[in-house]
Order: C-alpha cells, then structure tokens, then sequence
C-alpha cells in the first residue's frame, strides 16, 4: 500500500532540499481593498489576499495550516479560480453560485456535482485547494484523497496555480492518499512533490485536545511520575508521552502523540487542553513561566501560554472545578451469568435506556459488548457477564468496605498523596489475598468446564463508573487473563481485576470528581483470551481532524503484533495511522505515520483486512447512532471509539475481533 509513497520519497527528500524555498515567494501589489472582499480572484500577488481568501482546511492533522480552494474549468479556455474559501466552503458552493449558467453549462444538485467532478475522466473542473503549512513554511497543491484526476489534469493544474500565484515557485504537490500517491508518480519532474510524512517533520506544534485551562506550570520528565505526585491545578511539561498521568488541568508532550493514546483519551474524558510540542523542555518561552500561574490556550492552529496572577488562577478554578458525579445505584438483584447478547435487551424502549439498565448490572464496557454481540456482521469472541453483584458481594464478605471506610476517615490518607498511594497499594494486596464465594466459584467453574472448556479466560473490568456522560474514565482499570490448568490463576485474575478499582490514579480521578468510591462496583465481562495476535489497534467511526463534516472517513491507529501498545508505545516506536475514506468510491487511504517495526514499505494491514476493518467500524457507527449520534437527535460530535485486533495462524490469515466500543467526546471545543 505504501509503495507509491515510498518510490516518491528519495526523489522528494532530494527536490524538497535543494529546488524548492519560502525564500523565492516574491510579494507583488495586493488587490483586495479593505472591507471589500471578492468571492474570487484569479490571481494571488501578495500574503494578505491569500489570507483574506483562505480558510482552515478541513483536514487538521497537519495542524499550523491554511488553505484556499481552486477551481479550474477547462470548459473555459482554462479559466482558474481562487475561491473565497470562508464564504464558500466546499467548491460545489462556488461552482453553482458562479459558474453554472448565464452562457455556462448548468452545475445541478450537489451528488452530481461530486460524481462527476471527482471520478470522471471528461470532469469540466479540476478541484484543489492551496495550503500554506506554516510549521515547514510550504506552499501546497492538494487535491482530495477519493480524488482520480489523472496525472495530466493535476500537471494543469498545478501549473495554472504557479503562473498565477506570487508562491508559484515554491509550490509542491502533496499527495493526500495512497491512490493519489499512486497517480503523482506519473507526474513530470516539473511538478515537485512533497510527502505527508516530509510534512510531519517539519511540524513543531499538534493540538490534541482543544481547550482552555489554568495551572502551575510545571516541568516533570515521563520517568520521573512513577515517583511524583501531580496536583490536580497543574499544567504539565514532559519529554515523552506517559502511559499514564493523574488528573492535572493539561499537558504538553515534546513527543507528538496520537489521537487515541492514553494521555489524550484522558484529556479528552476530562475536557482538558493537550497538545504536542517539539523541544517543549527547552522552549524559552515556556522555560521563562515554570513554577508559575498560567492560562494556556490549545486551538486547532495555534497555542497561547501567559502568565496570570494567583487571584485569577483561583477565580477560573472556582468556575471550571468538575460539577461533582454521582454514580448511578448498582443493581444488585442480578445474579445470573449471562451470555453477552442477553445483557443489554433493548425492547420497547430506545438503545440509550437499555445500555443504561444495562450499566447498572454490568457495567460499560459489558453493556456496549452486548449491542456489538446482537448486531450482525460484527466479528467478536463469545463472551459473558459476571454481574456486579459478586463484586460486592466479595467486598461485603471480606470486610473490604470496613476497611475502606477506615482509609476515608484516616487524616493522613485524606491530605498526603504518598499515604494514599503507599496505603491503597495494601488495600489492593488485601483484595489479591481475601477469598471468593465458594457458591459463586462452583457457578463460575460449571459455565466455563461447559462452554469454555481448556482455555484461558479474559477478565475485563466492567463498572459503574466507566462510560458515563459526567465521568467516562476510559482506562481507569485493569484485565487480567486466568489460566485453564490452574483454578487458583482464575481466582487470582479476577481478584487483580477487581483489585484495579483502587489503583492510586483511579482513587484519584474519582475523587477529583468527588464520587464515592463505596459506590462503584465492578462487574467483569469474560471471554476467551487472545494467546496470540498479528496486529492490535484502536479507531474512531469519524474523522477527528475534520471539524466541519465534510470531510468523512474512519481514524485508525494499529500496530504489528507484540509488545509494541498503540496506545502508550515504547520511546520511538510509531504505528500506522491513517484515515480511511470507507464510503468513496476507491476507498482511498491518507496515511499521518507508518509503523517502524514492520518491514520498510510494509503496512501492518493488507488492503483486504482494511476493507473489513472498515465494513465493521461503519456497522458499529450506525448500530450507536441512536444511542449517541444523529438518529439520537445529537447533530455535533458523534464517533464511537473501538478497539480491535487481527488474530490467527499468520499475519495473512489473521481475522478481525471488535473488543470494545464506546462513545467518543471529541477534540474539545
């Protein structure tokens, strides 16, 4: 798949070092007077009409950019475009309002209009846009990834914008999908051609989640917060991505992240600013407010620090603190081990009301698997609930909850993260050492003998205080997987599992968010464990970089099998991450990385398993719409996060389970 890229690359790495420079951009006279703005011009002489004309692309993963739309229309001796792009925001708009009658031939309804414009060889226009990316400083051509123009209509294009634009010499063509890619290594040594991943490196800034926030700056490496204790007013500065980090007000990475890693879904559950900035530990302006009071500001192109006074910092806090949660109460009636597809029943009622109902018994995660397991087309393990009734049943019999109220009531745990840390560390141990029900045991081991018989067993952690509007705490626990020579492992497993509801960032979140902690409870939802797998990743149903909805695909992060997370890689390893258009026709792919330990010019997913990656993510978008997206009424925001692996004998023969799938907030505002 990555092939075309890879053919361009050593060409472009030469051509983008030696022929191309923002130095030869030569400003001439502008021609937009000030408050008149024109719906186009034909030519671009200076900075100001371009910025006058542009607007923020629709694709955002290459943050820092903007970017005007063109239009050409070979039906008119070449007649070129530059559309006023903040009027018009997509070129049909344009097109229809400007070039379609009076002596022209009609531009119809909008389907139309992309049928032929985008996938015909005899198309009227050529369509692109020009975006400036302000982090390298290069001037681009693009034209959409679903895009089949032919390598001629891209070299007319391409030289009718650089005879008509003062950046003409410095401008690149830059593929935005692999098919794209494919058609741009036809294209004439005339037109230099710059790569997503030679844009990337040129990048300095990546907005993750978009926000505001006030805190104390402060400076901390990623290895040191296993032994440093973060408050929850603080705006961190760190080296690299953390697996994990306690509640703070926001971060900055020097290492770029990925829309679906750890530190960013927590960001994003707790509506704070996150963002990637390359030599964030040694940036002066940075440097000059640590240990201070600051307001930072996350945009979809820009960052903002500045220093404010203590008197502020208090006053914003006092109006942003988190509204405290209040967990739904568990219902403890259930006591069955249910099949997955029995657990979350809809009825009469909507999809919302039964995933709810369903929560109380068994959690978040349990309940959504349960949607997924009734949906057909959706590949997944067979799998059951066990009912949060054990978990409490478990705490009850053991005295755990006594000796959880004696934690609450001790003073020194209340005010010293150290105490808390080093005391919820026993509690956890005390959980691992106490014994489980024998009747609930005997029930347990005749269900598994029966229908799982001579495999290890997954426990996943399924509570009350996962998945919620006011508190998703994506990540807040552990799975653990029991042996099937070994009664005592699946005792042992579970206990970890259940264990996990006290580990110290866990405590911590829920107690930023003032819950009681007395009131979660912890069903798990049970399966047969994955021994091997060939590839692991995560995806969203949208696309995340796109604000505006008109540009739709799937966002998928997977990696290689093996020890390589997607979710919190080791230092300098990078996965596959690309948007994959499922619903155009060619399904084109625009890939932001590319694993590293996979073989040079190797993608970890054939196109074959990509397709089916894709046919379940668009099941899965569909199945929730009435619980969380446009069928529900919701008109912004709507994407399910889902994660998956490929598992089996080979890498080729590998096939796709869905593992989870849940709601997903967004980039923020």
């Amino acid at each position: 798949m990555r092939l075309a890229t890879l053919c361009l690359a050593a060409l472009c790495s030469l051509i983008f070092a030696c022929s191309q420079s923002d130095d030869q951009v030569q400003e001439g006279a502008c021609q937009i007077e000030a408050g008149v703005v024109p719906d186009s011009l034909s030519t671009i002489t200076c900075q100001s009409d371009f910025l006058t004309l542009a607007s923020d692309p629709l694709d955002t993963s290459l943050p820092g950019a903007q970017s005007g739309k063109v239009i050409l229309d070979l039906m008119d001796n070449q007649a070129l475009y530059f559309q006023n792009s903040k009027k018009y925001q997509i070129h049909y708009e344009f097109a229809s309002t400007h070039l379609s009658g009076n002596g022209k031939p009609l531009v119809t309804s909008l389907a139309e209009f992309n049928r032929t414009e985008y996938f015909t060889p005899d198309r009227r226009f050529v369509l692109g846009a020009v975006t400036y990316y302000s982090g390298p400083k290069v001037w681009a051509l693009e034209i959409s990834g679903y895009d089949t123009a032919s390598a001629e209509m891209i070299t007319t294009l391409y030289q009718k914008v650089r005879k008509s634009a003062y950046f003409g010499p410095s401008l690149y063509f830059h593929p935005t999908s692999d098919s794209v890619a494919v058609e741009a290594a036809k294209l004439p040594s005339s037109v230099p051609i710059i790569t997503t991943d030679q844009l990337y490196a040129g990048i300095d800034y990546q907005p993750l989640n978009l926000g505001t926030a006030v805190g104390r700056l402060h400076f901390v490496s990623a290895a040191d917060l296993a032994t440093t204790y973060l408050g929850y007013r603080e705006i961190v500065v760190l080296d690299h991505v953390p697996n994990d980090i306690s509640v703070v007000q926001g971060i900055i990475t020097e290492e770029f992240q990925t829309p679906l890693s750890h530190v960013n879904v927590l960001s994003q559950n707790r509506h704070n600013p996150n963002m990637g900035l390359r030599h964030a530990t040694t940036n002066e302006q940075l440097l000059s407010l640590k240990d201070k009071w600051v307001k930072l500001e996350v945009t979809a192109l820009t960052w903002t620090v500045t220093e404010v006074s203590q008197s502020e910092a208090d006053a914003w806090w006092e109006a942003h603190k988190p509204t405290p949660v209040v967990l739904p109460a568990a219902n403890l009636a259930v006591k069955d081990l249910l099949n997955a597809e029995q657990i979350a029943v809809q009825g009469t009622g909507t999809l919302r009301d039964a995933l709810k109902a369903a929560v109380l018994a068994f959690g978040g995660k349990t309940a959504h698997y349960s949607i997924l397991a009734q949906t057909s087309g959706i590949p997944l393990r067979k799998a059951f609930g066990i009912p949060a009734y054990y978990y409490y049943q478990f705490m009850q019999q053991n005295g755990l909850f006594a000796q959880l109220d004696a934690l609450m009531a001790d003073s020194t745990f209340q005010s010293s993260p150290a105490v808390r840390d080093t005391k919820l560390a026993a509690f956890r141990a005390a959980i691992e050492a106490a014994p489980i029900d024998a009747t609930f045991q005997a029930l347990l081991k005749a269900k598994l003998d029966a229908e799982y018989p001579g495999v290890n067993i997954r426990y996943r952690s399924s509570t009350n205080s996962e998945d919620l509007d006011g508190f998703p705490c994506a990540g807040c626990y552990e799975s653990h997987t029991g042996k099937a020579a070994s009664w005592s492992s699946m005792l042992s497993a579970i206990r970890e599992t259940w264990a996990s509801t006290f580990l110290f960032r866990t405590f911590e979140e829920r107690t930023y968010y003032s819950i009681d902690h007395k009131s979660v409870v912890m069903a798990l939802l049970v399966h047969e464990n994955f021994p091997t797998e060939e590839a692991n990743g995560v995806a969203l149903t949208a696309n995340p970089y796109d604000a505006s909805g008109l540009q739709p695909g799937f966002y998928i992060n997977v990696q290689a099998g093996g020890d390589a997370e997607v979710v919190h890689p080791p230092a300098g390893v990078t996965s596959d991450e690309f948007i994959y258009q499922f619903d155009q026709p060619g399904q084109p792919i625009s890939y932001i990385s590319h694993s590293n330990i996979v073989e040079s010019g190797a993608t970890v997913l054939t196109r074959a398993q990509t397709y089916e990656l894709g046919k379940a993510l668009s099941l899965i978008h569909q199945r929730f719409s009435s619980a969380y997206g446009p069928a529900a009424g919701n008109n912004g925001w709507y994407a399910m996060d889902v994660e998956f692996k490929f598992d089996g004998d080979s890498a080729d023969t590998a096939k796709l389970y869905i593992k989870q799938a849940r709601s997903n907030p967004g980039r923020g505002n």
